[in-house]
């Protein structure tokens, strides 16, 4: 019988960490697995092995010499071992004795040993005084700079690097813990101070204690952030892993005796123009026309095909602005990306973006050269700028699998198909139907009589009519379940795409969609999700990266590099420009260019930046209309520049902190003045009609006479008839009064500004 695989879950499990903790030391060892599911090669294990042996050593070593330590210290205080102050030696058969200064021999064997035995009370007695002096003055000597210091070394296990184990001071003799005798925890982030207290078996007032001397204030029910939580559980003896979700606890693991095949999830992505659209319609037709049961439809985002006794799943999707829009999320769908590239015209900047994508996900390619029928087609240069990519063709030598074909005449679309199966079947895609579905929502929508409507796609498990589920931050009972042929369905399972209603609300595209035991274990799920969200919003954790808040984020250990997407309106500037920009750096951080190109900054490039947090750079072009609105809403940093230099001087400022915004007015309302009114003892009030806009009580003023400013100031007062009031809109009256400035006639305009904090540029 054959062994049974060990899987990256189990590997994790094996040393006690995380499935996300594994994943990322071997991803520093050189390994890529794509998933906590992925089969643990012997080749991992023996690395991981490896890898957790030379930490133990390196831990023994260190704690071996700090005990060297201590009993050199000892032997330099003066007492030397293995002598008495005030004893004898004893000889066989009698009992020792005492002497005086003189050498006199001093009282009989009873009251010797009664004086050893008080002796020894005594000495006893100033060691647990010594002990207790010792104690409190370390508690007293805690320093800013030892917070720091567990603060670094807390970083350093969790981005994975070679940092020294974290210890506790002593354990009351001076001798340092050993990391192995630290209790594992898991633990959410932003837990609060009695729930941790729970966990680790103390008072919650233990722990206000602890924070109380690390130079933090909180109280019981405060929730405490993650660098906080790790440095307060470590004085406790404990080490914690980070929960991953809420919901991973009640996630059921796959039995690998139950495993099987399931079919490849497919995105295909390219330029607009290359003939992607041409060659989904010709699949849907080609099966369509077949009489097989994989028809499809339009009304969904994903679809299901069957070609020689197989399934293939193809997302049906706007293009890879979405397929990065989902990964932004953290949803992770795509087995296999099919790159069109239109055989007549190459390479276009869509079909590099596509690649980007593709491999920021880390996801396999087989790239389709359409338009092969066309008299102008090259398959040999859309080769050649292939391998100037790092995507060298198999014909060629490399690894990448190219297919020439034709959407028009259905040429090669066949061996398409049988090269995403035989890409599947060395990926050894599986899944285990049996188990609660797992799965991602794909689009959602509310649809008028229907309610909320999900477009899911199971991975793994199965979920049927009336089972409880959640998706994202909402739950409910699956009412209906539809194909992608519009036929309804009582049950689906691994790799099946599928619209369901029952939710209580319109997830997000990207959000985890699971079955669950019953609905009480969804509202706790959705409950501590939604708590969860409005705490990392609220402290602003996961910020979008700006220049303007870059040295902040460094301080607090965030980021060590800043990665730029770089614009322009040449290729010769934009290399001139990667390259000033990719050589600066700082002794804390660095830059990192993850996309340069030609052309105005789109969708693409904004959706890029916000999964990536990243900064874009452009130089001599603009955002479209799309991309600022997108920008705004994702709030990623767009600077733009006309000088290389000014480009390279602003990241560099950012860099060492020395980049603030601009702050300008910005009008926001306009009044005409229509009467005056002298008030007595507060000066003239203007009667004005507001045109446009709206003023507050906070807003600046402007005051223009035929055109030319007169005076700016404070609005000193906002009246409706005779109440003040803190707001008056467009198309109502009101009493404005002007702080220290009465000479307003009637003809005058009146403009509200409002002060404005903007990401400075330098472009006139």
């Amino acid at each position: 019988m054959a062994a049974v695989q060990k899987r990256i879950h189990e590997l994790a499990k094996d040393y006690k960490i995380s499935s996300n903790a594994m994943m990322t030391i071997l991803k520093e060892l050189g390994h890529g697995p794509k998933s906590h599911m992925s089969v643990a090669t012997p080749e991992m294990i023996a690395a991981v092995n490896i890898k957790f042996a030379q930490e133990r050593q390196e831990a023994k070593k260190e704690m071996e010499q700090k005990k060297l330590q201590g009993r050199l210290r000892k032997a330099g205080s003066g007492q030397q071992p293995g002598t008495s102050t005030a004893r004898t030696p004893a000889t066989p058969g009698t009992v020792g004795t005492t002497r005086s200064a003189g050498g006199t021999e001093r009282g009989s064997s009873r009251l010797s040993t009664v004086a050893d035995v008080q002796a020894a009370m005594r000495e006893a007695e100033k060691k647990k005084k010594r002990k207790e002096k010792k104690k409190k003055r370390d508690r007293r000597d805690i320093d800013q700079s030892e917070v720091q210091k567990s603060f670094r070394q807390t970083m350093a296990v969790m981005t994975g690097g070679k940092g020294k184990k974290r210890t506790r001071r002593d354990d009351g003799d001076g001798a340092p813990i050993d990391p192995a005798d630290f209790t594992k925890l898991e633990v959410a982030e932003f837990t609060s101070v009695s729930e941790l207290a729970k966990m680790m078996d103390v008072k919650p007032v233990e722990v206000v204690g602890k924070l109380f001397t690390m130079g933090a204030m909180a109280t019981i029910n405060q929730r405490l952030d993650w660098d906080t939580i790790e440095m307060v559980a470590s004085e406790f003896g404990y080490e914690v892993t980070q929960a991953t979700d809420v919901a991973e606890e009640i996630r059921q693991e796959e039995n690998a005796e139950n495993l099987a095949p399931r079919a490849p999830v497919v995105t295909i992505m390219g330029h607009v123009d290359h003939g992607k659209t041409s060659l989904l319609d010709y699949i849907r037709k080609s099966n369509i026309t077949s009489g097989e049961a994989g028809a499809i439809t339009q009304h969904i985002g994903a679809y299901l095909i069957d070609h020689k006794t197989n399934r293939i799943v193809f997302l049906d999707t706007p293009g890879h602005e979405a397929f990065t829009a989902m990964r932004a999320r953290g949803a992770q769908l795509t087995d296999i990306v099919v790159l069109v590239i239109a055989a007549d015209e190459g390479m276009k900047p869509q079909t590099r973006e596509a690649i980007d994508h593709a491999r920021a996900a880390s996801v396999p390619i087989i790239v389709a050269i359409t338009k092969i029928d066309k008299p102008t087609a090259n398959v040999d240069d859309v080769k050649r700028e292939l391998s100037e990519l790092n995507l060298l063709p198999e014909d060629w030598g490399g690894k990448t699998i190219t297919v020439p074909l034709s959407a028009k005449s259905g040429e090669g679309v066949e061996e398409l198909l049988d090269m995403i199966l035989l890409q599947a079947e060395t990926m050894e895609l599986q899944a285990d139907p049996e188990i609660r579905a797992q799965g991602v929502i794909v689009d959602a929508r509310l649809e008028k009589g229907r309610g909320p409507v999900a477009t899911v796609l199971i991975q793994r498990g199965n979920a049927k009519v009336g089972d409880p589920i959640v998706a994202g931050t909402h739950f409910g009972r699956i009412r209906t379940i539809m194909d992608d042929r519009e036929q309804q369905l009582k049950e689906i399972g691994p790799s099946t795409p599928a619209q369901i209603t029952g939710l209580a609300g319109v997830p997000q595209a990207g959000d985890t969609f699971l079955r669950v035991e019953n609905e009480q274990e969804a509202r706790e799920i959705t409950l501590k999700r939604d708590q969860l969200k409005r705490e990392q919003e609220s402290r602003m954790v996961a910020a979008p990266v700006s220049l303007d808040k870059v040295f902040d984020r460094i301080q607090e250990g965030q980021i060590k590099e800043v990665r730029l997407i770089i614009k322009g309106d040449v290729d010769g500037s934009v290399e001139v420009l990667s390259d000033t920009l990719g050589k600066i750096a700082t002794s804390e951080v660095k830059t990192t260019i993850i996309r340069q190109g030609v052309g105005g900054i789109t969708e693409s490039d904004v959706l890029l930046a916000a999964a990536s947090e990243a900064i874009i750079i452009g130089f001599h072009v603009a955002p479209d209309s799309r991309a600022r609105e997108i920008a705004r809403q994702e709030k990623v940093d767009i600077r733009l520049y006309d000088i290389i230099y000014e480009a390279e001087s602003d990241v560099r400022k950012a860099l060492e902190g020395l980049l603030s915004p601009d702050v300008t007015e910005e009008m926001v309302g306009e009044a005409e003045v229509r009467q005056t009114f002298r008030v007595p003892k507060i000066g003239v009030i203007a009667g004005c009609y507001v045109v446009s806009g709206h003023f507050k009580r906070s807003h600046r003023v402007r005051l223009l006479r035929d055109g030319t400013v007169v005076y700016a100031g404070n609005l000193e007062s906002l009246k409706r008839f005779k109440d003040d009031v803190k707001e008056v809109k467009e198309g109502f009256e009101c009493g404005i009064g002007i702080e220290n400035f009465n000479d307003i006639k009637v003809g005058d305009r009146i403009e509200a500004l409002e002060v404005v904090e903007t990401a400075r540029t330098l472009e006139a």
